[in-house]
């Protein structure tokens, strides 16, 4: 994890996680789609650059994918 992921980490942007690592961040986005709450989905998928493909290989539906397809690259 590079230093500015932990220095956001660190100063209380993302409160429910201290250290998270890429594949964790793919299984939250995934459960956080499944669960209907995005909240923080925004700011994972932004914060870690996620790709459509990756969260689609991590098991979600293709119709929540195609909801954030505006932030996805």
């Amino acid at each position: 994890m590079g230093k500015a992921k932990k220095r956001s980490l660190h100063l209380g942007i993302n409160d429910r996680f201290s250290k998270l690592s890429r594949e964790e961040a793919v299984e939250t986005v995934v459960e956080m789609l499944d669960s209907g709450s995005n909240e923080d989905v925004y700011g994972l998928v932004t914060l870690f650059g996620l790709t459509a493909e990756e969260i689609l290989e991590a098991g979600a539906s293709y119709e929540s994918v195609l909801g954030l397809g505006s932030i996805l690259k």
